[in-house]
């Protein structure tokens, strides 16, 4: 085993091709002590190279079921996250860089959420009247703190579920970090637009009164997804007068005007189950990230299906773009020579406590 570290930069500027080939041989080395999982998000150019594809949630229940080694995980960093909370003990979780965040995660930091509890408890006390539920686009800290306050994890499949898990054991929810997801969650629920107030953390007390705190069932956190935000109705508009028979689907991150025009709205494993049963010759109008538009364009052109992105512009998941063929020819090979890059390790009460809200999840859907 060599014991020195092969730095980035002597990745930074080889090819993709170079990268492709590199990897592939590299695998064989590696010889199944280590799988790849790549997200739905993820550029083609990594995303050819998994074991395992899925959304953020499938791919973790994915890897703790495994026996590998290693898990390296061509996602953004809270899905590296779960990953390793889910996983057994003796895994190694790798992120092939560091740099791959998520901008909605960063918009609600412990913190500020923190702050907003004991904001909260001046009005009444929070942990007998509020579920905190926190999306699974959010840093483990946040699903621990969900853990200490009796609180939970969904995801954008299951929040409806966990909504009604929520309200069955106290009055109000307070969800974060994505405003959006929780807005049609709780409006598919029953819940009036009304009874919903956005908590903006950058002003006292949320920004919100007193008795809107009070009269409140689901306080929104003031945070979003950059891509799905950019999706407008009038993306919609111009598609049905132009293509009165065509289909739209779209993510429950974008706004809530954008999902009412919807035909359909759902997770990322939804949009792709969805349009593959559709019929022949269907055209859809997909409300989610650029690089699994095209893929699903590519793979279902052959069926007479066509498949376009709802936005005139380009735009994808820059932080996911992070992870690209260089950095993981660059982990894969230090791995093959005994060296860990970018471990990726949630431990002592953090992973206590996370694990208790993802358990909590689980248990109910």
């Amino acid at each position: 085993m060599n014991d020195m570290v092969v730095p980035f930069t002597e990745y930074a500027n080889i090819s993709n091709e170079a990268a492709r080939d590199r990897i592939e041989m590299v695998k064989s080395q590696l010889d199944g002590r280590a799988i790849i999982l790549a997200h739905h998000y993820q550029r083609e150019d990594v995303y050819m190279h998994a074991d395992m594809v899925g959304d953020s949630f499938k791919l973790a229940k994915l890897a703790g079921k495994t026996d590998t080694d290693f898990l390296v995980f061509c996602g953004v960093h809270f899905m590296a996250e779960v990953a390793d909370i889910l996983s057994k003990n003796s895994q190694t979780v790798i992120l092939p860089d560091l740099a791959a965040g998520c901008s909605m995660a960063d918009m609600a930091n412990l913190a500020k959420v923190e702050r907003a509890w004991r904001e909260l408890s001046v009005i009444f006390p929070p942990d007998q009247f509020v579920t905190p539920v926190t999306y699974i686009n959010s840093a483990a800290d946040l699903k621990a703190f969900c853990g200490r306050h009796d609180g939970v994890v969904c995801t954008s499949s299951n929040a409806g579920s966990i909504l009604d898990w929520a309200f069955r054991r106290k009055e109000k929810v307070l969800f974060f970090p994505d405003q959006h997801l929780g807005r049609w969650a709780a409006l598919q629920k029953g819940v009036a637009l009304q009874d919903m107030f956005v908590w903006d953390p950058d002003l006292p007390q949320g920004g919100l009164t007193k008795e809107q705190l009070k009269s409140a069932k689901v306080l929104l956190w003031k945070g979003h997804c950059s891509v799905h935000q950019m999706f407008q109705p009038q993306h919609i508009i111009k598609f049905r007068e132009k293509n009165p028979d065509g289909m739209v689907i779209s993510h429950p991150e974008c706004r809530l005007e954008v999902c009412q025009l919807s035909d359909h709205v759902g997770s990322t494993e939804f949009i792709v189950n969805t349009i593959r049963d559709a019929p022949t010759g269907t055209h859809w109008l997909v409300g989610t990230e650029l690089n699994l538009v095209n893929r699903l364009a590519k793979e279902f052109k052959p069926e007479g299906k066509i498949v376009q992105f709802m936005s005139p512009l380009v735009c994808m998941c820059s932080t996911m773009n992070r992870i690209d063929p260089q950095h993981l020819a660059w982990c894969l090979e230090n791995l093959a020579s005994g060296r860990v890059m970018n471990q990726i390790s949630v431990t002592g009460q953090d992973k206590e406590e996370a694990r208790l809200a993802l358990d909590a999840m689980l248990s109910i859907v």
